[in-house]
């Protein structure tokens, strides 16, 4: 099962984001900044942006199932797409991502990202993220869980392709396909 750009845009679309094509740029492109903004215009704010999406694509490759690939370009254009619609959630996406690079480096001398899968899935189950309460003023785990894990599990399950692994990339009764329109909301479908 392969993620694709076209499955980040649909969830996008979703949450109001691809209208005007508010989502396909891609991650680490910004205005120039301007001289007194108090933004870095030494290339700093691209690194962090990259530095944050290496840490998601890892952290995307152990919560998702693992006959999934294409993570990359799937979380690439999903975070973009928040990154141009809702800069204060993307904002803590990044700090969370930031802290939970910081802990692997603290924890085990090397970058999350680097970390082998094994040792990332151990590393996140060992700060408590999977009964963390999502939290984005609360402790890292908290926000870790918030930031990270649910915003990649929410557009993982709300794609075409996730949403087809667990069933629901056309619920019946919803507009989507001949199929649907020839069944009533209450039509069960027994496989």
């Amino acid at each position: 099962m392969r993620l694709s750009r076209r499955d980040a845009l649909a969830v996008l679309a979703g949450l109001g984001a691809a209208g005007g094509g508010a989502a396909l740029g891609v991650i680490g492109t910004h205005d120039a900044p301007v001289a007194g903004d108090g933004r870095p215009v030494d290339g700093e704010d691209e690194r962090e942006d990259e530095d944050a999406l290496s840490v998601l694509v890892a952290a995307a490759e152990v919560l998702y199932p693992s006959d999934v690939d294409g993570h990359r370009a799937f979380v690439e254009t999903y975070v973009a797409g928040r990154r141009r619609t809702d800069p204060d959630h993307y904002a803590g996406v990044v700090s969370a991502a930031r802290e939970l690079d910081a802990v692997a480096r603290d924890w085990h001398d090397t970058a999350f990202a680097t970390l082998a899968p094994e040792t990332r899935d151990r590393l996140l189950r060992d700060l408590g993220v999977d009964v963390a309460d999502p939290d984005p003023a609360g402790n890292v785990s908290d926000r870790l869980r918030f930031f990270v894990v649910n915003d990649l599990l929410y557009a993982f399950y709300t794609s075409p392709t996730g949403g087809e692994l667990v069933g629901t990339e056309n619920p019946t009764g919803y507009p989507g396909g001949l199929e649907s329109y020839q069944h009533g909301p209450g039509a069960v479908d027994d496989g």
